[in-house]
């Protein structure tokens, strides 16, 4: 389904990786989820410019329903009214995200519009850890487009390597889903959770390439697609260790400002 913000500029924030357990006391390598949780909704709701929330997966680590509930109830909370948007991380169950947030401000609504941009959600989640955007969802995406639309994709598994252990766990078919992305010459940005850590990733494309021969021989018309990486509500790898490492930085997110000229701009914030 699609559905229509009006505003111009339209501003979003991207929020990932809760983590959330059962216990509302739950620690996840030594973090307090939900109390990181909590700090970040109550930023969002501090700052009336952002017209709507999209979370980008792993909402639970124990996979618990109770982790579930838990978020919605810190939602409400924090007194959360505009839409949220969502999708399932590897950890989610598809079924019990639409289970639990089946009423406001959640939005189940996988295709956003204004009259200058298309936004997609994108599910990647897999059988494993790692992900996958199917030939279907590919095929669906590529039908969704709107030509006289700029576009912004989001989805939660990471599309490029990003040089810590979490690339084994990235997108598996990379090579299918950029040559999606090589038919067009209107996507602006992608964005991602998993890796746990704010990155900014610029992917040189070449629009209406679609094989890699034509690819090598083409050096006109090729243009950047940044990939925007967003840092986790529960807590942030350590992009330095050959294992799982985890910072002392505290939970943050990003925030999204969409012009109608085209232009997409991006900030951090830490809570």
């Amino acid at each position: 389904m699609e559905n229509m913000l009006p505003h111009n500029p339209l501003v979003l924030a991207q929020i990932t990786d809760s983590h959330l357990f059962a216990s509302l006391d739950g620690l996840h390598h030594g973090h307090h989820v939900f109390n990181n949780l909590k700090k970040v909704l109550l930023s969002i709701v501090d700052n009336p410019q952002i017209h709507a929330i999209i979370f980008t997966g792993d909402l639970t680590q124990d996979h618990s329903e109770q982790s579930y509930q838990n978020f919605v109830d810190c939602v409400h909370a924090c007194g959360v009214i505009i839409p949220i948007y969502y999708l399932a991380g590897n950890h989610d169950e598809p079924g019990l995200l639409d289970k639990y947030f089946a009423q406001s401000p959640f939005i189940a609504d996988k295709v956003i519009t204004t009259e200058k941009w298309q936004i997609q959600l994108l599910d990647s989640k897999s059988d494993t850890p790692a992900g996958l955007v199917s030939g279907q969802a590919l095929t669906s995406l590529q039908s969704t487009i709107e030509q006289d639309k700029y576009q912004f994709l989001l989805m939660h598994h990471h599309p490029i390597d990003v040089g810590y252990f979490i690339d084994k766990h990235g997108l598996q078919n990379k090579a299918d889903f950029w040559q999606t992305v090589h038919r067009f010459n209107n996507i602006k940005a992608i964005a991602c959770g998993h890796v746990h850590g704010a990155m900014e990733l610029s992917v040189s494309v070449t629009p209406g390439i679609n094989n890699s021969k034509q690819a090598q021989n083409t050096v006109e018309h090729k243009s950047l697609v940044t990939v925007y990486t967003c840092p986790a509500t529960s807590m942030q790898f350590d992009p330095n260790v050959a294992g799982v490492g985890v910072l002392d930085d505290g939970p943050a997110y990003r925030i999204f400002t969409l012009n109608a000229d085209g232009n997409l701009h991006s900030d951090v914030v830490n809570c």
